[in-house]
C-alpha cells in the first residue's frame, strides 16, 4: 500500500495531486496538508477519485515536531514537499525521525536572507543514508527536468559536456498588469537577487538581470531572456563531469521588468521588517498579499511555455551541439487539471519522481539531485504524463 503525504496546497500541489489521482496503479491513498485545511478540502473535493483515498491535515510545517506529530498518525512512504523552501529543512528532520522517504521541488532557502544553495540539504546525505532512506532534490522542471535532461544528454549523446545552457521562456499571458506566475515571495526574491553563473571552476556573479539575449523560441517567439542564479547550476556544475560553463537565463517582458522596478525604488519587494501601526511586517509579504494568487491564473493565461537546455560537448573526437526542450500549453493544461502550465511544469516532474522512487526505479540510500539517478525511465514517464520533450540537433548558440 503507497501512501503518500503531500505538503502544501497551492497551484503546484494541485497538479500533484492531479497527476496522482491519474496514477492510481501507484498512489493508492494521499493525506494533503497546508496550513489553511481549507485549501486541502478543496483539492479533494476538486481530484475525488475512486479507486485512491484522499485524506486532508492541517499543518504548520515550520516545526518538525508538528511534521512528525502528522506522519506517526498517518504513515506514509514517502513525504512529496511543495509548500515554501523555508521548510525543507524542518521536514527532511521530520522524514529522518520517522523513516519516512523525502522529495521537493526548490532548495532550502532561510527566510531572512534571499540566498538559495544546496550546502544545508546535501549536508543531510549520510543521514539519509545510514537510515537507509531516499531525499530526492528539486524534482519539478527547472531544477528537475533540467537536470534530467542533462543526464540523458550526457548518456546518450556525449562522452564530455562543456557548455550548458538552460533557457526558461514564458509566453503565456494572463491579462493582469503585473503577477507573478508561481508564489511571489519566492518568485521576486530570485528576480532582485544578482546574477551568477559557473566558469571554468569559479562562480561569476553579475547585478541583477544585468546580461540579456535574444533568442527565437520554438512556438513562442523571439523573447528577451535575461541571466539568473538558478540551484540547478551548482548541483549540475557538480554532477556533470567536464562541464566548463553553465548558464541560467529566463525571458520577462519589458511591462513585467517596468512594474518590478517601481515596486523595488519604493521599497515593496524588501524582506526587511518595518513597523506599520504598532506591528512589524515585511513589504515583500504585504505585496504577496495584495498580488494576484498564481494558483488562480489558469482559467485567464493563454499561450505557451517552452524551457530546456542547449548542450555543447564531445563525442567521439567530434564537436556537438544538442538542444532538449519542452512546449507546455498553458490552456490545455487548465482543460486537464485546473492550473495554468508554470504549475503543470512544476507538479507533473514531483509526481513522476515519486513514482519512480514507489517503483523502486529511483531509490537508494542518501540525498541525491535528479540527475544522480538514471534519466530514462523519468524520461519515459514525460512523454506519457503530459510533457513530451522535442529534440534538436543544430540549436542557434548563445554567445
Amino acid at each position: 500500500m503507497n501512501k503518500v503525504l503531500i505538503i502544501g496546497a497551492g497551484g503546484v500541489a494541485s497538479v500533484v495531486v492531479a497527476k496522482c489521482c491519474q496514477n492510481a496503479d501507484v498512489f493508492h491513498e494521499i493525506c494533503i496538508a497546508s496550513r489553511t485545511k481549507s485549501k486541502c478540502d478543496n483539492l479533494k473535493e476538486r481530484f475525488e477519485h475512486e479507486k485512491i483515498k484522499i485524506t486532508t491535515a492541517q499543518l504548520d510545517a515550520d516545526k518538525t515536531e508538528n511534521v512528525v506529530r502528522l506522519i506517526k498518525e498517518y504513515g506514509p512512504k514517502l513525504v512529496i514537499h511543495v509548500a515554501l523552501p523555508y521548510q525543507d529543512l524542518t521536514i527532511m528532520d521530520a522524514c529522518l525521525e520517522t523513516g519516512v522517504h523525502y522529495l521537493d521541488t526548490a532548495n532550502y532557502e532561510p527566510k531572512s536572507v534571499p540566498k538559495f544553495e544546496y550546502k544545508w540539504q546535501w549536508a543531510y546525505k549520510e543521514k539519509f543514508k545510514k537510515a537507509g532512506l531516499t531525499a530526492i532534490l528539486g524534482c519539478g522542471f527547472d531544477p528537475g527536468v533540467t537536470g534530467v535532461f542533462s543526464a540523458y544528454a550526457l548518456k546518450h549523446y556525449f562522452d564530455e559536456i562543456i557548455n550548458i545552457d538552460i533557457l526558461d521562456a514564458n509566453g503565456g499571458d494572463h491579462g493582469y498588469s503585473f503577477a507573478t506566475n508561481f508564489n511571489p515571495e519566492i518568485n521576486i526574491r530570485e528576480i532582485s537577487a544578482n546574477g551568477k553563473y559557473w566558469e571554468e571552476g569559479n562562480w561569476v556573479e553579475t547585478k541583477p538581470l544585468e546580461i540579456k539575449r535574444e533568442f527565437d523560441f520554438d512556438q513562442v517567439g523571439k523573447k528577451d531572456a535575461y541571466l539568473l542564479y538558478h540551484e540547478e547550476l551548482e548541483s549540475l556544475a557538480k554532477n556533470i563531469p567536464g562541464i566548463k560553463r553553465i548558464r541560467f537565463f529566463m525571458t520577462f517582458s519589458k511591462k513585467y521588468l517596468n512594474h518590478l522596478n517601481v515596486l523595488q525604488n519604493v521599497g515593496m519587494t524588501s524582506i526587511e521588517p518595518i513597523e506599520f501601526r504598532g506591528e512589524m511586517i515585511q513589504p515583500l509579504k504585504f505585496l504577496k498579499a495584495v498580488l494576484p494568487d498564481p494558483s488562480l491564473l489558469g482559467s485567464r493565461t493563454k499561450g505557451k511555455t517552452n524551457i530546456g537546455c542547449i548542450y555543447q560537448g564531445i563525442k567521439n573526437g567530434e564537436n556537438i551541439s544538442y538542444y532538449l526542450y519542452n512546449i507546455c500549453d498553458h490552456e490545455t493544461c487548465f482543460k486537464e487539471v485546473g492550473s495554468q502550465a508554470i504549475s503543470y511544469t512544476t507538479g507533473v516532474p514531483a509526481m513522476i519522481g515519486a513514482k519512480l522512487l514507489l517503483e523502486g526505479k529511483w531509490i537508494k540510500p542518501g540525498v541525491y539531485n535528479v540527475e544522480e539517478f538514471d534519466p530514462d525511465p523519468f524520461m519515459d514517464e514525460l512523454n506519457k504524463q503530459g510533457l513530451p520533450w522535442i529534440e534538436n540537433f543544430s540549436p542557434v548558440i548563445l554567445e
